[in-house]
């Protein structure tokens, strides 16, 4: 490809046109359902601005949910994904949601150890809120499930929700939006999710039928890897969802992807 082709494969704000109308909804519906949690909203995990976390508790002992906010690592905020709690909570599980450091003010090791951080600070309050923190699953979109499956290894993490995310950066480090990230040849190899070793925990990865063909590849090729090698795991492309829509089927009680939450279960 060509920078401009490179660049067009993975711009999902332009392949979605209504897409700030989308993320608006997020917010709005975000913030209604944060009102219930007012207590529990925007706690610290570190000393940067952005080092904090959400918190929607459940019933007792039930499994916690990790989610992971994306925006290839250069954009986005924990605030606009809260609306993501209801799917969960329906099922009875808790759900806490990351704010972490985006780039260029932090390199990509820098951004998968302050999550990595975060993670192990929302698991050691987990068991104050009622939750088993034995079983968390940890869950991402987009960059964030890129993030959330560099994390699989910590203690307590049983799994991961990877929906529509990125687990080869070799394209990404080829177009424009590696002039934030600046990531070498050494940072695709150690740092792709696609190159790494892969742990042994159950990873459920998920795309839109409507998203760019470099998404849908990107979710293919890291399951067809990791099924080449007998680790347990789904994978589904849900139909008629793209990039942002993809995410009511969390948000809703009955959605494709709250459904399979059983399957850490």
């Amino acid at each position: 490809m060509t920078l401009a082709e490179l660049d067009a494969a993975y711009d999902n704000t332009a392949a979605v046109k209504n897409s700030a109308e989308i993320l608006a909804g997020f917010e709005t519906r975000g913030a209604e359902i944060a009102k219930r949690f007012a207590a529990t909203m925007d706690l610290r995990y570190g000393r940067k601005v952005r080092e904090r976390y959400d918190y929607f508790p459940a019933r007792k002992d039930a499994p916690l949910l990790i989610f992971i906010h994306g925006g290839y690592w250069q954009m986005r905020a924990k605030e606009t994904f809260r609306f993501l709690a209801k799917g969960p909570l329906s099922q009875g599980f808790h759900f806490a949601s990351i704010g972490y450091t985006l780039a260029p003010e932090y390199t990509l090791p820098e951004i998968i150890s302050e999550v990595r951080g975060a993670i192990v600070k929302i698991r050691s309050v987990a068991k104050k809120y009622g939750a088993d923190d034995s079983r968390v699953i940890l869950c991402g979109w987009s960059a964030g499930a890129h993030l959330a499956v560099s994390a699989l290894d910590l203690p307590g993490v049983i799994g991961a929700l990877a929906i529509s995310g990125i687990y080869d950066l070799e394209p990404i480090a080829r177009g424009s939006l590696n002039r934030a990230l600046r990531l070498s040849a050494e940072d695709i190899a150690l740092l792709s999710p696609l190159r790494m070793p892969f742990v042994q925990k159950n990873v459920i990865a998920a795309c839109g039928g409507e998203e760019l063909p470099e998404l849908q590849r990107q979710t293919w090729n890291f399951m067809r890897a990791r099924a080449a090698q007998g680790l347990p795991g789904l994978s589904a492309t849900l139909p008629r969802r793209n990039h942002f829509t993809v995410l009511e089927e969390l948000e809703k009680p009955q959605g494709s992807l709250t459904k399979l939450l059983k399957f850490f279960c």
